[in-house]
C-alpha cells in the first residue's frame, strides 16, 4: 500500500507538520514507522486524520477523542477499517456513521430522531406513528474528492485516481474529473479508459479547451494524427492564446508535411510564449 512521509500529508492536508506529529503522539493515530523512525503514512491514515482535524476544528478535545477512537475500533468487526465511518460533531454530541446506522462512539448507543414521532403522537395519539428518520450526516462529497484527488497527485496517482473515480461514482458529469482521471490513465499508458474519459470531459463542457488538447495528445500518439489535427483545431477555437496547442499542432502539421500551416501555429506559440514571459 502506498504510504506518504510526515511533510507529504501535511502538504496534502494543509496542516503543519507539526501538528500531524502532535495527533500521533497524542495517540488520536497508529502510523507506522519506516525507517529512521520516521512515521508513514497510508492512505487510510490520511482520511482518518481529515477526520480527527474535523473533530479537534469543531472543538472536540483531543483526549476525547482518542477515547473516542479506542471504543469505536472495538465497536467495529474486526475487517472493517476506521476510516470507512464517518465521524462528525453534531453539537455536543460525536456521531458515527457507517451508512446504515448513527451511533455515538463513546458510548456505542444507537441514535434515533423521535422528535417528529413525539409531536405526532400529542396531536393525534390514534394516529400510525411514523418511522424514525435520521437527519443525513455529513458524508464526503463528490467535489470534496475531486479536491481530494488534485492533493494526491503530486504524492500518489494511484490514490489519486481512486479520489476521481470516487467522485465521478458520486457525480458523472463533473468534467475536471474526467479530464484529470483521463490524464492519469494516459500517463499510465491506459490510452483507451484515458480517451473515453476526455471525450466524456468534451461531451459534458464542449468549450474545455483542455479536454480537446489532451484528447489531441493521445490521438497523435496512437497514429491518428488527422484526428489529433482537428482536435487541436478544437482546442484552440475554445482558447486562441493556448500556446502549447499552437506549438503541438505546428510540429505535428511539420510532420505531415503542411510546412505552411506549421509555421503559422509555431510563430504564434513563440508569441504568446513571449508574452508570458514579458
Amino acid at each position: 500500500m502506498t504510504s506518504f512521509s510526515t511533510h507529504e500529508v501535511a502538504k496534502i492536508l494543509g496542516l503543519s507538520d507539526s501538528k500531524i506529529r502532535s495527533c500521533a503522539r497524542a495517540g488520536l493515530l497508529a502510523p507506522a514507522r519506516g525507517r529512521g523512525g520516521r512515521l508513514r503514512w497510508t492512505f487510510p491514515d490520511l482520511l482518518l486524520l481529515k477526520t480527527t482535524r474535523g473533530l479537534l476544528d469543531a472543538g472536540v478535545p483531543a483526549r476525547r477523542i482518542r477515547r473516542m477512537l479506542t471504543s469505536l475500533r472495538r465497536q467495529l468487526p474486526g475487517d472493517q477499517a476506521l476510516s470507512s465511518v464517518t465521524v462528525y460533531a453534531d453539537g455536543r454530541r460525536v456521531v458515527a456513521w457507517d451508512g446504515a446506522a448513527r451511533w455515538q462512539p463513546d458510548s456505542g448507543q444507537f441514535l434515533f430522531n423521535f422528535d417528529a414521532q413525539a409531536v405526532a403522537e400529542h396531536a393525534a395519539p390514534s394516529l400510525p406513528r411514523p418511522a424514525p428518520s435520521a437527519p443525513e450526516p455529513p458524508t464526503r462529497t463528490a467535489a470534496e474528492w475531486f479536491d481530494l484527488g488534485g492533493e494526491l497527485e503530486a504524492a500518489s496517482p494511484n490514490e489519486a485516481r481512486h479520489a476521481y473515480e470516487q467522485a465521478l461514482a458520486l457525480d458523472a458529469s463533473l468534467a475536471d474529473a474526467h479530464v484529470n482521471l483521463g490524464r492519469l490513465q494516459h500517463q499510465a499508458g491506459e490510452a483507451v479508459a484515458a480517451e473515453s474519459h476526455y471525450r466524456a470531459a468534451i461531451r459534458l463542457a464542449p468549450h474545455d479547451a483542455i479536454a480537446y488538447f489532451n484528447l489531441a495528445g493521445l490521438l497523435e500518439e496512437t497514429a491518428r494524427g488527422r484526428d489529433a489535427v482537428a482536435s487541436y483545431h478544437q482546442a484552440l477555437a475554445a482558447d486562441p492564446d493556448f500556446a502549447d496547442a499552437h506549438y503541438n499542432l505546428g510540429l505535428l502539421l511539420d510532420s505531415l508535411g503542411r510546412r505552411a500551416a506549421a509555421m503559422t501555429h509555431l510563430r504564434a506559440a513563440r508569441r504568446l510564449y513571449r508574452r508570458r514571459s514579458a
